[in-house]
């Protein structure tokens, strides 16, 4: 059902599909069966939503990436977006363009996923979570509230990131302007847990199964299967696997 309060300018949609009231569903969008897209979500041309999907009120999905005189990096992007299967978007979360969003994931409420993301399948992005540009997410992994990840990241599959965790990509603050070799967030492998509120600093590797303590700043290179802890943060032992 398509609510007479809504705008919808696309003709591509599916059977089953439920827009409500106060939408605005942009030309070029195309819309699977069985999606049900609450009031007062924004979805802008070239987004593809999957079969399934769910969008709560106040969404925005295919936002534009500003360009600004006081950014130093370009942004660069291609104008579309890609739900998967079952998605789940929660209320007022931004998803930029030039993201990919695999099936079966759960994106909490004020979640912001800006331009070059991929989330992979079976993923939970939890409440007010930012992934910056450029950051990949393995299948599996779990990113809990108000954490924050920066552009230029790599997390694998299975991961598991507690709340408030915060990461960075850039040890000079921007005065050395923006190098994209230089300029890189943290490799998180498969399978690494890493405890609440913990910081992860620039060109930074965590190796598979590795357990990062709670409130710990990671400043180096940490061996995979192995517990680490502390400012910074050191081994406590090897793990057993």
């Amino acid at each position: 059902m398509i609510s007479k309060k809504a705008t919808v300018q696309t003709k591509e949609i599916g059977s089953n599909v439920s827009i409500a009231e106060y939408c605005v569903v942009r030309e070029n969008v195309t819309i699977g069966n069985d999606v049900i897209i609450h009031p007062h979500v924004i979805i802008n041309k070239g987004v593809h939503i999957s079969d399934g999907v769910e969008i709560f009120p106040g969404a925005i999905i295919g936002k534009t990436p500003q360009n600004s005189v006081s950014l130093l990096r370009k942004t660069d992007y291609s104008a579309e977006v890609d739900i998967g299967e079952n998605t789940s978007i929660g209320p007022n979360s931004i998803i930029y363009y030039d993201v990919k969003i695999g099936p079966d994931c759960l994106i909490g409420d004020a979640v912001a996923i800006s331009e070059k993301c991929v989330v992979g399948q079976g993923c939970v992005i939890g409440r007010s979570v930012s992934l910056l540009y450029n950051v990949t997410v393995g299948e599996g992994s779990k990113i809990m509230t108000n954490s924050h990840i920066t552009g230029n990241s790599e997390i694998g599959c299975n991961v598991v990131i507690g709340v408030g965790v915060n990461s960075v990509n850039d040890n000079n603050f921007g005065s050395e302007g923006y190098d994209r070799e230089a300029i890189n967030g943290p490799v998180i492998e498969d399978n690494v847990k890493i405890g609440a509120g913990a910081t992860l600093l620039p060109n930074i590797t965590i190796g598979k199964n590795a357990v990062v303590g709670a409130g710990s700043v990671v400043t180096r290179d940490i061996r995979g299967n192995t517990l680490v802890m502390g400012i910074p943060a050191r081994l406590i032992r090897n793990l057993d696997v």
